[in-house]
């Protein structure tokens, strides 16, 4: 499987990302993060910096368009083979720099991808 970044990682258990970060793991998918708050989630350090990570395929956000902004290059940085904006992240000006570098973007929710064998 390749790896995936959760952008916008929650401690919290109640939160989407905290799901997915969980979901993702028992799918066996490796799975980094990065969120406000520094700890851990199903074994998955979550990082408060920018990460340089190698080999991320996939960047999964839980970000609103405003928050998004400030880890443009950081994304861009990354190459990752797709961008998932899931429910409530959607960001047209961040899709047109997605897709001018060839990245694909996609409107989908992680945790449905991930419960349909989709992802």
């Amino acid at each position: 499987m390749k790896k995936t970044l959760v952008l916008g990682a929650s401690l919290k258990p109640s939160r989407y990302s905290h799901l997915a970060i969980n979901r993702l793991v028992a799918k066996n998918v490796p799975t980094v993060a990065i969120g406000l708050r520094a700890g851990v989630v199903a074994g998955v350090d979550i990082e408060t910096e920018s990460v340089p990570f190698e080999d991320v395929h996939t960047v999964t956000l839980y970000l609103n368009p405003k928050r998004q902004e400030p880890y443009y290059d950081y994304i861009l940085s990354l190459k990752p083979e797709r961008v998932l904006f899931n429910p409530g992240t959607e960001n047209p000006e961040f899709f047109e720099i997605l897709r001018k570098e060839e990245i694909e973007v996609e409107v989908a929710c992680t945790l449905v991808l991930l419960g349909s064998n989709q992802y």
